[in-house]
């Protein structure tokens, strides 16, 4: 069921996921076509996602952009604030109840713990994005482990002292009992500055095909794909934390109901770092989330067990 419109107001939106943001300056969006946008947001009852870039939107935009409820995700000051790198994530104003996005490149992400740990400090809530996936692979798994774990004494401190970071990577599995995946394609939908609709902004900026456009509503080709229960890997696993990037998903395997197996092997030893969070926590408080159960598994990628099942 859809939920979401994410609205690109530039070519050159900033990325907030795996894919990179286009780097020249490209259409913007017409108030027009965002005039319309809005209307069948309104009519569709979704919640609004605007994507900012760099490049000033004029007054009319911004009016248009403040006559509905919505969510912004940019570069500073918004709901949702990216930094591109580990310097820029450094130089931000963090301020409560925003969420920070921090995209890296995966060996990156290991040199910089001390770097992670300061933030954690700072906001309420940080999400890391890996962005180059693709390059992952398993002799970086015992490196990536430790790095994790290396991070739980500090989110222990924070919670001590009242501050309940939330950390994608690590505590969000603690708090979900299903798949909280992105669902590009079912649960939400891009607009892009063109005036049509595309699975997500990835998806728009690969050149892939639209999904439909603004004036004559959506039209998307096997639909069921984008949901869970067609995804026979990812229904079976409790990685729940996972993105499940339909995107990752296309560009990795050509097929976007099924995960790669760099995406499934990172979910699962993120899943394992949460338990031991999960067992650090209940040293403290042993009835912290009582509901919360993330048992032992044998595998690190779910195809395993697939192929076990059906050999």
């Amino acid at each position: 069921m859809l939920k979401y419109l994410i609205i690109l107001l530039d070519d050159n939106a900033v990325s907030y996921c795996h894919y990179a943001p286009k780097a020249e300056l490209g259409v913007s969006i017409t108030p027009d076509i965002l005039k319309k946008a809005i209307f069948w947001a309104m009519k569709e009852n979704l919640s609004v996602q605007f994507v900012h870039s760099k490049v000033k939107m004029s007054a009319e935009i911004a009016t248009l952009i403040g006559s509905i409820d919505h969510t912004d995700i940019a570069l500073s000051d918004a709901d949702i604030v990216v930094a591109n790198d580990w310097a820029e994530a450094t130089t931000l104003k963090y301020s409560k109840g925003r969420s920070y996005v921090v995209r890296t490149a995966f060996e990156n992400l290991l040199d910089e713990s001390d770097t992670l740990k300061s933030l954690l400090v700072r906001a309420d809530r940080v999400n890391i994005v890996v962005t180059d996936v693709e390059n992952f692979s398993d002799y970086m798994i015992g490196k990536y482990q430790e790095f994790l774990e290396g991070l739980i004494p500090t989110i222990i401190d924070e919670y001590k002292r009242d501050h309940q970071v939330q950390f994608n990577l690590l505590t969000d599995r603690l708090m979900l009992n299903e798949m909280n995946n992105c669902n590009a394609g079912y649960e939400s939908i891009t607009l892009a500055p063109d005036g049509k609709f595309y699975i997500c902004p990835a998806f728009y900026l690969d050149g892939e095909q639209s999904v439909g456009d603004i004036d004559n509503g959506l039209n998307i080709k096997n639909p069921q794909l984008y949901k869970l229960d067609h995804a026979p890997i990812c229904r079976i696993c409790d990685a729940f934390q996972c993105k499940r990037c339909n995107w990752l998903n296309k560009r990795l395997c050509r097929e976007v109901n099924t995960p790669s197996h760099q995406q499934c092997v990172l979910a699962h030893v993120e899943r394992n770092a949460s338990k031991k969070l999960l067992k650090e926590f209940r040293k403290i408080d042993a009835f912290f989330l009582p509901e919360c159960n993330i048992p032992e598994v044998e595998f690190l990628d779910p195809f395993d067990k697939v192929t076990k099942q059906n050999p």
